[in-house]
Parts: structure tokens; sequence; C-alpha cells
């Protein structure tokens, strides 16, 4: 079978995925997105949207989604309903083997396949996930004003979404496994001057306490004693980390210790020329839908100005 061939081949979905492809689409580039296993990404899993541009009354996830698809669909981009299993960056055009088994050369690359949250693997944890469970609290933050929740972890990202949440919780509970955190000095600072953020030390989250509402609360065990208790929660906080979605690319690509993509000069250049690199799988920082449409932006007009300047390979 020979490789399908296109100018533009962006690997993921989701708000950075999408909006490459319209920018890419209108620029007549004829884009090819390869959906992922989970197309339209971590929105897809989230209920309302209250903080993207241009919608007042908020917006559904999944619906937002869509019409960011069908947006692309409109000005041409196709879509392919895969995972890539392969690719070969060593030279231009690229090589991109899909687990379908379908082939494309691509002149360039945007890879926009996101970094999933790290979860605990309890019991109706993912099915909880917008009912009280959440792994970002400037997404879901709003909806706890005046309520208690609970936050795990011991790390930098533990400690940014318990201080974060304080601004709208009564109270923050952060539920460690350990007797002393694990985050820089300058974050445990803040958190342990804040007077909403309470500490559960050497603790561990067995189980999610839910009625046909959602969380109820959570059942701990403290790792010293094995004993255990129930504590009634509003809202439960994953401040555990993600896993940027890059293993497809087997080091191919530049990237950090924590395995985002490295990109340059604020611009969504790889290391390697004619790659790009949009949305959350080279932002740790930020990991917002409306930053990551922005990158997206970037990365379909870096690419068509690189075809524009080296040619077609």
């Amino acid at each position: 079978m020979q490789p399908e061939k296109r100018e533009v081949v962006i690997v993921g979905s989701g708000p950075a995925g999408y909006t490459a492809a319209l920018y890419a689409s209108r620029a007549d580039l004829k884009p090819l997105v390869i959906e992922g296993s989970e197309p339209g990404g971590q929105l897809t899993t989230t209920t309302d949207v209250e903080n993207f541009p241009g919608f007042p009354e908020g917006v559904m996830g999944p619906d937002l989604m869509h019409k960011m698809k069908e947006q692309a669909k409109r000005f041409g981009t196709d879509f392919l309903a895969t995972m890539v299993e392969n690719v070969d960056l060593s030279k231009r055009p690229f090589l991109i083997t899909c687990a379908n088994g379908h082939m494309v050369e691509a002149q360039t690359v945007i890879i926009s396949t996101g970094a999933s949250a790290k979860y605990l693997g309890l019991a109706n944890e993912m099915e909880l996930i917008g009912k009280g469970v959440s792994a970002c609290a400037t997404c879901d933050g709003f909806f706890y004003r005046d309520k208690v929740v609970h936050v795990v972890g011991g790390g930098d990202t533990a400690m940014e979404e318990a201080t974060f949440l304080t601004k709208f919780a009564s109270k923050v509970y952060v539920v460690h496994r350990r007797s002393e955190l694990r985050a820089s000095k300058p974050m445990q600072e803040r958190a342990f001057e804040n007077p909403k953020i309470e500490f559960v030390w050497d603790s561990e989250v067995e189980e999610i306490l839910h009625d046909e509402t959602g969380v109820t609360g959570i059942r701990v065990v403290n790792t010293k004693t094995g004993e255990k208790s129930d504590r009634a929660t509003d809202g439960l906080f994953m401040g555990i980390g993600h896993t940027p979605n890059t293993g497809f690319l087997k080091g191919q690509v530049e990237v950090d210790d924590h395995g985002f993509i490295i990109t340059r000069g604020g611009h969504p250049d790889t290391n390697v020329a004619g790659v790009f690199a949009c949305g959350d799988v080279q932002d740790s920082y930020y990991r917002q839908a409306i930053s990551a449409a922005g990158t997206g932006c970037m990365a379909a007009i870096r690419a068509e100005r690189f075809i524009e300047e080296n040619g077609k390979a």
C-alpha cells in the first residue's frame, strides 16, 4: 500500500488540534487530523465549560469540541479515527503509520496529543469525573464556592490546585501519603500560610464515597497505622500531575524531564524542522482550552510558512 501524501498532518485533536486544522484548512493545506483514542481530547469528559470566550451561558465540553471539529471540516479538513502507532521523523517527508495500517507521508507534522491527568485508579473514579472528581482546579474550582474540597498530592501541582481552590472553597484539605511535601519551598510556604488549607498527613485515599448526585466523601487510610476514616467532602481534586502523550514519538522529539515537548522561542517549533507541537503536550503550566487553541493557531501558521520557505521534500 502506497502512503497517502499530505502537506499537513495533525496528530491528536482537542482545542489545539482542531484549531490547527481550522487554520491549516483555511490556508488550503488540506490537513489530515488523526484523532486518537479520545477524539476531542479531555474536554469530551467535561460537563460545563464556563471560561471559553464566546459562550456567556457556558457550553458543554463535548458540544464545544463538536463545533470546533465541524468548523474545521467545513473548510476541508479530513479526519481519521485511529491512533498513530509509529512515526519516522528522520527525514522529510515524514512517515506516519496508524494503528489501522493506514500510512501517510507528511510535509509537516503538528503534534497535539495532549497530556493525560494522573488519577488514583479507584473504583468509580472515572465515572465521577464532573460529579465531584476533577483534575483541574482552574477548570472546575468555580463550582465549589463555599464548599469543602480535598486535594490529593504533595508536589507543586497539588499546592497550585489547593491554593487556587481557596479562592472559592470554604476549606481545602490536602491529603498526602507522607509527612512532608515534595513541592518547592515557595509553593510549600504559600500553602502553609493559607488559613483555608489544612493537611491530612500520612494518608491515602482508599475509596470515593458517593450517591446518585456525585461525591459525598472519601475513605482514607493512614499509611503508618493502617487506621481508616471517612471524611465528608464536596469535591476530590487530583494534584498528582499529568503525563504527556508522547510515547509514540519514541524519543525523536526533544522533551523535558517530565516528558513535555520542548518548543522554542515562543513558537511551536520543536527541535525537528517541520515538526510543531501545540496544546497540553507542550504546556505543563497553563493547561487551558483557550491557550491550547491559541498554540494550535500558531502551529498551523508556522507549518504554512515552513512549506512556503522550504518547499516540498
